[in-house]
């Protein structure tokens, strides 16, 4: 009887490998993002916060169809999306083109660092307003910008300008407004559409097909300003369906009533 009690125990304590090795390596690629950009090589850091966002992708999944969800699990994925979609974004766009704002002057000096701190604490709250309503909301919707699209957004430009020959000096203003904007949509209450509702296992016409082919064959012809493009749109959309959503209600003089929300 002991025996099987302690074995039970061990059990408990133990964890799953297979998707924590998945999350482990995104949490790798977002530290080798930072050390990349530290050595001034902002195009492999940018591809690296990428390969996190696919390992990210990856890893949630793979423990659901393996039965090996756990809440150790899910709290080692959030400390590791912080990392790589909170602070490795914030110190690769920093060293790439809000560092060059100290030319322009002391204020411009801080606003450079107070904004990417801004989108680390945005990252960082997101995450936790995230996994406190997780099974509480409709699981078709974010509510705000998820932190791996607002990586997306900052690290797409990083990697489309760099691969055009573009100092991030020259981009440094439009990069300050940038981090700012997509920070304040991760904490913000637009709601974007999260996919999860796609039954994969399901039939698709031919043509959802032939769309996703094209959609690999222009990644492949220019992968950076197609990834960029990509989130990019969907990250603006999200305010857009929100607006449209408004408009109605305040034109039948419902604009005092405040929308529904989860929060």
């Amino acid at each position: 009887m002991n025996d099987g009690g302690e074995q039970e125990i061990h059990s408990r304590r133990g964890i799953y490998l297979l998707p924590n090795l998945f999350t482990t390596g995104a949490l790798f690629a977002g530290f080798y993002a930072i050390v990349a950009a530290m050595d001034g090589r902002f195009e492999a850091a940018a591809v690296a916060v990428f390969i996190a966002i696919v390992l990210d992708g990856l890893d949630g999944r793979i423990a659901r169809m393996t039965q090996t969800t756990s809440a150790f699990g899910a709290e080692y994925d959030s400390l590791s999306d912080m990392v790589s979609f909170g602070l490795a974004p914030s110190l690769v766009m920093y060293e790439w083109a809000l560092v060059h704002l100290k030319s322009m002057g002391w204020i411009w000096a801080k606003l450079g660092w107070l904004a990417a701190f801004f989108y680390a604490a945005a990252a960082a709250l997101r995450l936790a307003r995230f996994n406190t309503l997780v099974g509480s909301t409709d699981k078709r919707y974010f509510i705000g910008l998820p932190s791996p699209t607002a990586a997306a957004v900052l690290m797409g430009m990083v990697w489309t300008w760099h691969d055009l020959g573009v100092s991030g000096a020259v981009l440094r203003v439009p990069a300050l407004i940038l981090t700012v904007l997509v920070g304040g949509l991760m904490v913000s209450r637009v709601r974007y559409y999260s996919f999860k509702d796609l039954d994969l296992r399901n039939r698709v016409p031919f043509v959802a097909v032939l769309v996703i082919v094209l959609v690999f064959m222009f990644a492949a012809i220019d992968p950076p300003k197609v990834l960029f493009g990509g989130f990019l749109l969907y990250t603006l959309v999200g305010p857009f369906i929100s607006w449209r959503r408004r408009r109605p209600a305040s034109s039948r003089g419902e604009a005092g009533k405040p929308p529904p929300d989860d929060l």
